[in-house]
């Protein structure tokens, strides 16, 4: 439903990995992070949304001359919406003591995208829970946008988020690695 509706007001769609591929898929337009950053995804994906022009465009104030013509020089196109789906660190350390996989779902471009675009909540929208598409879908619809109060909801959530996504983290490092028992990972 949410591809649907920004395909109904031809949002353009900039999207990695698995979430690409799945979007392409679904039959939907989207351009690859690398293509837009002119940059390969390097480091067996470690580093792919880890760019200036993904974060300038996040970051841009249009209220700004200095940020509208450095946006222009360096051809970043502002980023209005950015939904982020984190890594499924909480899902892989229930399900695997495999070392080498917890630490690979542990996410940074996921939690630095989302600090960003929640500390530019004038004019950017951020969105981290699925059940928040919904209105998303509403906002577009009513308003064409998504208005102030629920970006401000969105960056609160957006914190919420990934505080609590750096302490499951946190606690896992201190249980697993800190106090011992990294012996029973594999």
């Amino acid at each position: 439903d949410i591809l649907s509706t920004l395909k109904k007001y031809k949002v353009n769609i900039i999207s990695s990995g698995g979430t690409y591929k799945k979007i392409i898929n679904l039959g939907f337009n989207c351009k690859e992070v690398s293509e837009y950053t002119g940059s390969p995804e390097i480091l067996d994906g470690r580093v792919k949304t880890l760019h200036p022009k993904i974060f300038g465009s996040i970051l841009g104030d249009p209220t700004k001359f200095k940020h509208r013509s450095q946006m222009t020089k360096h051809k970043l196109e502002k980023f209005d919406l950015v939904i982020v789906n984190l890594y499924p660190f909480e899902n892989v350390i229930k399900k695997t003591k495999n070392l080498s996989d917890c630490i690979e779902n542990i996410d940074v471009g996921g939690p630095s995208m989302i600090r960003a675009a929640a500390k530019n909540y004038l004019y950017t929208a951020v969105v981290t829970d699925l059940n928040d598409y919904d209105e998303v879908i509403e906002q577009l619809n009513k308003y064409g946008g998504i208005s102030l109060e629920f970006r401000k909801i969105l960056a609160h959530k957006a914190f919420i988020r990934t505080m609590e996504y750096d302490a499951i983290i946190s606690n896992w490092i201190q249980e697993k690695l800190l106090e011992g028992s990294e012996e029973n990972l594999v």
